[in-house]
């Protein structure tokens, strides 16, 4: 067998470091993660219901209205 190297013993420090880094960075790096894939999700929805109201503001711009005629009115 061989000796490690310098790239695999700076890889496994960094391991190291990240799993028990101070003050719990891995458990901050997860919840981070958490919060960026509810928020993702929230984003998706939001822009469901965006398009939903979009539709029924159209919808309600829609004017009914009877044509009259010049002609028949002077009548």
């Amino acid at each position: 067998m061989h000796a490690p190297g310098l790239t695999n013993i700076l890889l496994i420090l960094l391991v190291v470091l990240v799993f028990f880094g101070g003050r719990g960075k891995l458990s901050g790096i997860m919840t981070d993660l958490a919060q960026g894939i509810k928020g993702f999700k929230k984003g998706l929805q939001d822009e469901d219901v965006k398009t939903d109201e979009a539709k029924r503001v159209e919808e309600a711009k829609t004017i009914d209205a009877t044509v009259v005629n010049k002609e028949t009115t002077n009548s």
